[in-house]
């Protein structure tokens, strides 16, 4: 009963889809308030049940992983008796189907809170549902039709195929609900955006009530992009963070063209400035959330993160993708002209450092853009394939992004309209100062060859530096709330991650050694003696357990253990990584082939600086958070002005 419970609820939730659609488009251009009012009401009406039946339907299909119910084709091919308990919840979303399920199960939270904040006044909020009715809709046909979670298999094995045991990890239990949240978020801006668009409220206050929406995504996006790079770093067993894997762009080209849309939000709020610009970012990121769904379902990718590899699927999200797009920006292109922008302002002022910051956020996504489709749409007409890896975006997308960081700094000390370009610099002194500071002790300590370390840890110490003054400012104006310092934590997580990923990338140690037990191999300033191999059985795998003992300075400091292990319901084998960290620096240690006689290959790391690349990251979030509880905070949403 497991499964028709499950499809029961996924029909009853598309009907009520339906309706919230066609209520709050009715709203929209209802002529009277009692219409208005009965449509708003029935919309959320509809999007409170469509909540309430996806997420029955979600834990139908999570009672069928939890149960081992493997008369359902999804449980048969993603679980197994033996998998731990939190493997199978999180196998749940391991798999195409699940994770789009997922999708819509967050888009369903999305809608049930528009519907009880009504966020913008009624017309607004009326559309808005509207908007995300036809959203709800559109991806509940796509899994009716080409995805069901619940198709039955008959007769049923005695055991599942298991789960690909790289998801087999807690950072992929985590990894795509955070990314999902902040996609779907942008559908909730997507949303606000498209209805000031169909009832001509093109003001300050759909920005207003979408904000905390964007808020939302843009911290989730930077948490779950800061796992999965955590995820990458720790289980595949290569030492590094990022390799600007097409679907790693995936996560990062809405990520970017969100933070534009954050930055540009705080004009269009404070001065009415970029209006039509800041709607068109809103239809924008929600396109790249669309883009990268569509890259990781439609088998144009092999990759270890994509789900399918059935074209018709992708065939359905490419329509999907232009219906929404194409529409959205159809629409805008009929109302910009009636578009009216807010005041002037100088060259010196917020405004202008905010519009540079957002042609330097886009020029870098449509860098990863068309580094990432590029080779995909080549090959798709010629039959040519070429390869974009880190060469390109090294050329093309860190210039970009070396002038944005340079120029973030000055915003925040610059006022609205007409600022003082001078008095920000003269305040801004101590962090030119930690820049040059940083650079100097570079210098000191590595070759002078090490220009590249230089420029970036004076970059880094810029970021770090201006923040540590607009702290001191911000702290000294009496009354200024957490929402405040939301810039400062923000922008020196940035440079707290840069530091990470300079030091990691040009300084690494790396070595590679075949030790029988007994032996050692010497990595950077560190000694590892190999202690031989045990057995080990787990849960659901057996694995080969390495001790290796750490000395440094001639002293034994501590034991890692790297595994190699071997699932036999999946057939797989993986590395098991062994990180020692002391906050500042990993030593980092894989075991690899068993080359017989007790001999066995390790490779070792020592990654200076790496744990800043994460920790940076959770600064970043902390610092969307703080923005989020300044608006969320009682008393701080009021009535939209009238305009």
């Amino acid at each position: 009963m497991t499964g028709e419970i499950g499809q029961l609820a996924l029909c009853l939730a598309l009907a009520l889809a339906l309706v919230q659609a066609g209520a709050g488009l009715w709203g929209a251009r209802a002529a009277t308030s009692t219409s208005l009012d009965l449509s708003r009401h029935v919309a959320r009406m509809s999007a409170f049940g469509f909540f309430a039946f996806i997420a029955l339907a979600f834990g139908a299909l999570t009672f069928g992983f939890v149960t081992s119910d493997f008369s359902i084709l999804l449980v048969a091919q993603n679980s197994h008796t033996l998998k731990p308990l939190i493997y199978k919840i999180s196998g749940v979303w391991g798999n195409h189907e699940g994770s789009m399920l997922l999708w819509v199960l967050v888009l369903a939270v999305y809608s049930a809170v528009m519907a009880l904040a009504v966020r913008g006044g009624a017309r607004l909020t009326s559309a808005a549902l509207g908007v995300e009715g036809l959203l709800a809709a559109a991806f509940v046909l796509f899994i009716l039709f080409t995805s069901n979670p619940f198709r039955r298999l008959d007769p049923m094995p005695f055991q599942g195929e298991g789960l690909n045991p790289l998801l087999q990890d807690p950072g992929l239990a985590m990894h795509p609900p955070m990314l999902y949240l902040g996609y779907v978020g942008l559908s909730a801006t997507f949303a606000y955006a498209a209805a000031a668009l169909i009832t001509q409220e093109t003001g300050s206050h759909w920005a207003r009530a979408a904000r905390p929406f964007m808020l939302v995504a843009w911290i989730a996006l930077t948490l779950g992009i800061t796992l999965g790079s955590w995820w990458a770093y720790y289980v595949l067993g290569w030492g590094g963070f990022w390799f600007w894997d097409p679907v790693e762009n995936a996560a990062l080209m809405p990520w970017l063209v969100a933070t534009a849309l954050i930055h540009s939000t705080l004009a269009t709020e404070r001065t009415g400035a970029f209006r039509s610009w800041t709607l068109l970012l809103a239809i924008a990121a929600f396109s790249m959330s669309l883009t990268g769904t569509f890259l990781v379902r439609s088998g144009v990718l092999a990759s270890v993160h994509s789900f399918a590899n059935d074209p018709q699927r992708g065939e359905y999200i490419l329509v999907l993708l232009g219906l929404a797009i194409g529409g959205a920006l159809a629409l805008f292109a009929w109302r910009a002209p009636g578009i009216e922008e807010g005041t002037s302002f100088e060259p010196a002022s917020r405004e202008t450092l905010l519009l540079l910051n957002n042609v330097f956020l886009t020029a870098s996504a449509a860098t990863v853009f068309l580094g990432t489709l590029y080779p995909l749409l080549l090959d798709a007409v010629t039959g040519t394939r070429i390869s974009v890896g880190p060469p390109y975006f090294a050329i093309t997308f860190a210039p970009i992004f070396i002038a944005l960081l340079l120029l973030v700094p000055l915003g925040p000390r610059l006022a609205w309209r007409k600022g003082d370009l001078v008095g920000a610099l003269k305040l801004l002194a101590p962090g030119a100062g930690l820049a040059l500071l940083a650079a100097i002790v570079i210098f000191a300590i590595h070759a002078p060859h090490m220009l590249a370390a230089a420029g970036a840890f004076a970059l880094a110490g810029w970021l770090i530096g201006a923040s540590i003054v607009d702290f001191r400012e911000r702290w000294k104006a009496r009354g200024a709330g957490v929402q405040s310092f939301a810039s400062v934590l923000a922008h020196a997580g940035l440079g707290i991650s840069l530091l990470g990923i300079v030091g990691t990338t040009l300084w690494r140690s790396e070595a590679l050694e075949v030790l029988a037990p007994g032996q050692s191999m010497q990595v950077a300033d560190t000694q590892l003696r190999f202690d031989g191999v045990t057995p080990r059985q787990g849960p659901n795998y057996f694995a080969d357990r390495a001790t290796l003992e750490v000395i440094r300075n001639g002293k034994q400091i501590a034991t890692i253990a790297p595994e190699k292990r071997s699932y036999p319901a999946e057939g797989q084998a993986i590395t098991d990584t062994s990180i020692r960290t002391n906050g500042f620096s990993d030593l980092y240690v894989a075991l690899g082939d068993d080359r017989g006689g007790g001999r066995w290959t390790v490779r070792a790391y020592v990654n200076p600086l790496a744990p800043l690349i994460w920790f940076g990251g959770a600064i970043m979030a902390l610092g969307g958070l703080a923005s989020l509880w300044g608006r969320l905070r009682p008393n701080a949403v009021r009535a939209a002005p009238a305009e």
